[in-house]
């Protein structure tokens, strides 16, 4: 095995072959319940997570295998000043694998550089999320059956996204997809991004502050939350913490087979009025993430 930090390690041919692996232990998991038999997952969750942990340990005993870690940065020695090198190189000694998400971008990276096992980035600050995105990848096939030739709306925090960031590095390398981009100017996609990801790429885009003007257009909606935990100003938070709200009267002028997508948790972005919505999708994305996470 080898660690997975970036979603761009990845070819699109590897990507479609996981994407056929999650649909075949999705139809056989019998198949699967035991090839984790005898290995062990290390959580090291320096920062909150729910559907993220979870999935990691369910879908480690879903296959038979063991889970050991922590789910705050307070119950481990980092809380004593160990750094991320050191705990790597500990939890090598005790795990055959490391999942591991915390706030500071590049920890993971710096994590697989001295562990002895393997390490998957479970989310780094505001950087990257390949696992989440492997699941947002999933769900599309699952649900438009195709991951090319669309178009996806991005829409709410854009800059501190790392879901966002993600989800668009591994969608510019698919045909046909247009980009657009959804937010209010002080949290627009960053432009490292913009450059090295859709400039680069060629990959067709359009920025908006008007939700309801490109609804029309879009086969995906991903829907995110203005993160309080990125924002140095509670004012600045306050301020922009309800730009964007999707209510029923907002899907008047969407498409009937539109898929609404949001990598959780939710505040108050998407009404709960639209869960009942045959096109909202976000509770499936936690689902398939059980399937997605381990691959």
């Amino acid at each position: 095995m080898r660690s997975l930090i970036d979603i761009l390690e990845l070819s699109t041919e590897e990507i479609d072959q996981l994407m056929a692996t999650a649909a075949d232990i999705i139809a056989n998991p019998k198949k699967y319940c035991e090839v984790a038999k005898g290995k062990k997952l290390a959580t090291l969750f320096f920062e909150p997570s729910t559907r993220t942990r979870l999935s990691f340990e369910a879908a480690m005993y879903e296959l038979g295998g063991n889970v050991l870690g922590f789910s705050e940065a307070q119950s481990s020695s980092a809380s004593k000043g160990e750094s991320v090198a050191d705990t790597a190189k500990t939890v090598s000694c005790y795990a055959d694998i490391i999942a591991m998400r915390h706030p500071k971008e590049g920890a993971p990276y710096v994590a697989s550089l001295n562990a002895s096992i393997p390490v998957i980035n479970a989310g780094d600050g505001g950087h990257n999320h390949p696992t989440q995105t492997l699941t947002d990848l999933f769900t599309i096939q699952s649900e438009k059956g195709r991951l090319a030739n669309m178009t996806v709306g991005f829409c709410g925090d854009l800059k501190f996204g790392r879901t966002v960031h993600s989800l668009i590095a591994a969608l510019s390398r698919y045909v046909g997809i247009n980009i657009v981009l959804i937010s209010p100017t002080e949290l627009k996609l960053p432009e490292y991004v913009r450059r090295d990801i859709l400039v680069k790429n060629r990959i067709p885009y359009k920025e908006t502050n008007n939700l309801e003007s490109v609804m029309p257009e879009l086969d995906v909606l991903y829907m995110t939350r203005v993160q309080k935990e990125r924002f140095f100003s509670e004012e600045e938070y306050l301020r922009l913490k309800d730009s964007y709200i999707l209510t029923e009267d907002k899907l008047t002028a969407a498409k009937s087979d539109l898929c609404i997508m949001h990598p959780l948790p939710r505040v108050n972005e998407i009404s709960v009025s639209i869960d009942k919505d045959p096109r909202a999708c976000y509770f499936k994305q936690v689902l398939y993430g059980n399937i997605c996470v381990w691959l």
